[in-house]
C-alpha cells in the first residue's frame, strides 16, 4: 500500500504531494465522483466507486469513466484512500458497519465529506487502524463536471489528528481547493453557518423570485441578479454596514404595507418577512444604523400579527 512521508512542509509546494494512491468512492451523490475526478486529476487512480441508484451510477460513469461499480466492503478492499461521501446521517452507521465486518485496513485514509462531523465519527475504523480525515468543502455541488471547476479556490473545512494535518491540507490543494482548519468540537457550529447562509438564501432568493412573477415581472432572475449579487459582495465585504432598505432606514410605515401585501399573496412568506425583519432590526440597533426608537417602531409592525 502506498504510504505518505511523515515529513510534509507547505502543502502548496509541488515537492510536499501525497505519494500516487489508489482512490475509493463510497457514495456516488452529487460530491463523491466531483472529488474523485478532481483526485484523478491531480496524479491518483480511482479504482472502485459504490453506489446504490441508477442516477448515481450514471453521475459515477460520466465523472469516473471506465470505473469498477461494486460493494462498499470492495470499495475499502482495493483503495488505498477511500472517499465516504454518503449523506450526513448516514455517515455514522456506514462506518460502524465497515468496521465491524473487517473492511476496514490499517494504514488506511479514510476520508469523509461532512461538514456536520468532525473525525469521532470515524473512530470505530480509527480504532481498526485507519487514518481519520474529515475534508467538507463549502459548496454545492451539480453531480456534473462543472463542479471541477468550481473547486478552484474553494475553501474545505478541514478536520484531523493533529499529525495528519499535512496531509489532510495536502490533498485539499490538490484538489484545487483551499483548507481551512476546523477544531473538532467547533465543527457542528460551522457546519450551522455554511447551512443558515446557504441553503436558506436559496429559500428566500426562490420566495423573492415567486413575488415578482406575482407582480407580472417575467423574468425575475434577470431582475433580482444585479441586485442579490451586489448585496451578497457588499455584506461580505462590510458585514452589517452593507445594510439597506426600509428596516435600516427605521420605516415602519412601508414595512406595514409590505406586510399587508404579502398577505393577500402567500400564505407562508409572511412569516419568514416578518423573522428576517426583526433580526434585521436587531442587528441595525446594535450597529448603529437606526436609534432605539426607530427600532422600537419597526417591531411593533412586526409583532402586531400576535395581538
Amino acid at each position: 500500500m502506498n504510504t505518505f512521508d511523515d515529513g510534509f512542509g507547505d502543502p502548496s509546494d509541488p515537492g510536499n504531494r501525497p505519494a500516487r494512491l489508489a482512490v475509493g468512492v463510497v457514495g456516488t451523490g452529487r460530491v463523491g465522483p466531483a472529488l474523485g475526478a478532481a483526485l484523478q486529476l491531480a496524479g491518483h487512480t480511482v479504482v472502485a466507486a459504490s453506489g446504490v441508484s441508477a442516477t448515481s451510477r450514471r453521475r459515477a460513469e460520466a465523472l469516473l469513466p471506465g470505473v469498477r461499480i461494486v460493494t462498499p466492503p470492495q470499495v475499502l478492499a482495493a483503495a488505498d484512500l477511500v472517499l465516504l461521501t454518503v449523506p450526513d446521517d448516514a455517515l455514522a452507521d456506514l462506518v460502524a458497519g465497515l468496521a465491524a465486518t473487517g473492511a476496514v485496513r490499517p494504514g488506511q485514509l479514510l476520508v469523509h465529506t461532512s461538514g456536520a462531523h468532525g473525525v469521532a465519527v470515524l473512530e470505530p475504523a480509527t480504532r481498526a487502524g485507519a487514518l481519520p480525515l474529515a475534508l467538507h468543502p463549502a459548496m454545492t455541488f451539480t453531480g456534473t463536471s462543472v463542479d471541477l471547476a468550481r473547486l478552484a479556490g474553494c475553501p474545505f473545512g478541514v478536520t484531523a489528528p493533529e499529525e495528519l494535518r499535512p496531509v489532510a491540507e495536502a490533498l485539499v490543494v490538490e484538489m484545487g481547493g483551499e483548507p481551512e482548519w476546523v477544531p473538532e468540537d467547533v465543527r457542528p457550529l460551522y457546519h450551522t453557518a455554511l447551512a443558515h447562509g446557504a441553503n436558506h438564501l436559496v429559500t428566500l432568493v426562490a420566495q423573492a423570485m415567486e413575488l415578482l412573477r406575482t407582480a407580472g415581472v417575467a423574468e425575475p432572475g434577470r431582475m433580482l441578479g444585479p441586485l442579490l449579487g451586489a448585496a451578497l459582495d457588499n455584506s461580505l465585504r462590510s458585514g452589517d454596514a452593507a445594510l439597506t432598505g426600509p428596516v435600516a432606514r427605521g420605516d415602519a410605515g412601508t414595512v406595514r404595507r409590505h406586510l399587508a401585501q404579502l398577505s393577500t399573496v402567500s400564505p407562508d412568506i409572511p412569516a419568514a418577512y416578518r423573522a428576517m425583519a426583526r433580526a434585521t432590526a436587531q442587528r441595525a440597533l446594535a450597529g448603529g444604523t437606526i436609534d432605539e426608537a426607530s427600532a422600537a417602531a419597526l417591531l411593533d409592525v412586526l409583532n402586531e400579527e400576535k395581538r
